[in-house]
């Protein structure tokens, strides 16, 4: 369904050309109320505190992409799957994300709401596919969040010297999410200043040990980045086909800009700052990544060692080879702080877009979900998106999981990017939607829109394809196809929920109020 309310009802601020600059500064105090009433107009009344800066929503999307956790994610898997040439697979998810984030530019403008993905999408289509969208989209964030607390887990044992059963893992992955969800219960001004230390750990462990390694330690020739090292015989694939499958892992070293939407309405003059914040989020830490896998690879004394399964941990392989074995402990305390502040900032995001579909009334158990404490945070959110992550924790029982929940956590993820980027073009190609905020890309906007379902839907098919090259040797079946049955589930189960409780018929042009969210919650749950 389309805005067809005036402008001024569309959330346009005042004194601000359509699709332009504020004609005149504007005090803080002035701007803050302005959000507010921006955010009546779009139908909803000011809940969770206002008071991050560009630069604190920057952070989070900085924490939640996170160049530390990226590398570490998809470098061993990447290595060992298609040898030095793995790093070209790099760019590629880059640029393919950057046009999702031109596509999430104009409407984070034109809507500066938590809960993009189902925001956008009711304002774009018909309810249906605007409900299963943010459906899809807030599953995706809880289960990228279980992959999150998965490949923390290590990282503690690694701390103390010890070697983890499969059910330590999982535990562990556990108290690691009821940890973030403790400090995300006091508020975002708390989240904010812990996702900062992170992010002071991910400067340290990205740029500067990276600089170091590649300019002062390297060990190989620029050469090695075209070796494959025999990595796709070894793999039993083709060269092409051990490329599509880098890809399929390198996406989610790119996925996460969406937290900065994720606090839209605790950032303040949203509509301008989020856009900007997503941008600066993906491309500074594109930027590291590359930068990071590139001096691992040169710097590593044995990259064919990691081909042949022998090095399970490329990057600290590495590090420790360059500085010595002091520098063991000290960077395991940086990488863990790193994957903390990530697992903060997705968790809270994916708080965030509970909280916006509950107050709605079209989530299970609404009126739970929606409650926000003392503290301003969406604490009904938390709990639920708590538990939802960990329930996924158990794929890891049966053997280490990593490519697999890599693979799951991203196929969840890039569906609603897909999904999403099909309902703007469409829009755009009915003519029913122009983009009106401060943030518009013109005609070119409807071709980076295309290419955008483009990349997406040809990501979201590759990531689901089955692949027993990302799975542990031995592997059960159901680690192989973890993608596939992850997003088949998540989509039945919301079709279900779509067909019982048909919660698509409490959405109408504009929001709920909150009285009609208080009287129509018991009918979703």
């Amino acid at each position: 369904m389309t805005d067809n309310l005036p402008r001024a009802r569309r959330g346009q601020t005042p004194g601000t050309a359509p699709g332009g600059d504020a004609t005149s500064g504007t005090a803080a105090a002035a701007a803050a109320g302005t959000d507010a009433e921006r955010l009546a107009a779009l139908g909803y009344r000011q809940e969770l505190r206002r008071s991050l800066g560009v630069l604190g929503n920057i952070s989070m999307g900085f924490a939640v992409v996170s160049p530390v956790v990226g590398l570490y994610a998809v470098g061993q898997v990447g290595l060992g799957v298609a040898g030095g040439a793995w790093v070209w697979a790099l760019p590629v998810c880059l640029l393919g994300q950057m046009l999702v984030v031109a596509v999430y530019s104009e409407l984070a403008s034109q809507w500066p709401l938590a809960g993009g993905a189902y925001q956008w999408s009711r304002r774009l289509t018909g309810p249906t596919f605007a409900w299963l969208t943010g459906w899809m989209w807030q599953f995706a964030v809880m289960f990228a969040n279980t992959t999150v607390a998965y490949l923390a887990s290590p990282w503690f044992f690694a701390l103390f010297g010890l070697t983890p059963t499969p059910a330590q893992l999982v535990l562990v992955s556990a108290a690691f999410l009821l940890c973030c969800t403790l400090v995300n219960a006091y508020g975002v001004n708390v989240l904010r200043r812990f996702v900062s230390l992170g992010i002071a750990a991910e400067t340290v462990a990205s740029v500067l040990v990276g600089l170091a390694l590649l300019l002062l330690f390297r060990a190989h020739g620029f050469g090695l980045l075209t070796d494959l090292l025999d990595a796709p015989a070894t793999a039993g694939v083709s060269t092409g086909a051990a490329f599509l499958a880098v890809i399929a892992v390198g996406g989610w070293a790119f996925i996460g800009f969406d937290a900065c939407v994720s606090t839209a309405e605790e950032t303040k003059d949203a509509g301008r700052q989020v856009p900007r914040a997503m941008w600066w989020a993906l491309l500074s830490v594109g930027v590291v990544v590359i930068l990071n896998a590139v001096a691992v690879e040169l710097a590593h004394p044995d990259p064919a060692a990691v081909v042949r399964g022998e090095d399970l941990d490329p990057v600290t392989t590495a590090v420790t080879t360059a500085f010595g074995d002091w520098s063991a402990k000290p960077f395991v305390v940086v990488v863990l702080i790193s994957f903390t502040a990530c697992l903060l900032a997705s968790q809270g995001g994916a708080a965030r877009g509970l909280y916006s579909l509950a107050r709605d009334g079209v989530f299970p158990f609404a009126s739970q979900v929606r409650r926000v404490n003392r503290h301003r945070a969406p604490i009904g959110g938390l709990v639920a998106a708590t538990v939802v992550s960990s329930a996924a924790l158990p794929l890891g029982l049966e053997s280490t999981a990593m490519g697999s929940l890599i693979t799951f956590g991203t196929a969840a993820t890039f569906l609603p990017f897909f999904l999403l980027s099909l309902a703007a073009l469409l829009a755009r190609l009915r003519g029913v939607w122009r983009p009106a905020g401060q943030v518009s890309y013109g005609r070119a906007g409807t071709v980076i829109n295309a290419l955008a379902v483009l990349w997406t839907g040809l990501e979201v098919v590759n990531i689901c394809w089955p692949r027993a090259i990302l799975a542990p040797p031995g592997a059960p079946w159901y680690q192989v196809w973890a993608a596939l049955l992850g997003v088949g589930l998540v989509t039945l189960a919301g079709l279900g929920y779509l067909l019982v409780r048909r919660p698509q018929r409490l959405m109408r042009d504009g929001a709920l109020t909150d009285a009609a969210t208080d009287e129509l919650a018991p009918a979703a749950h």
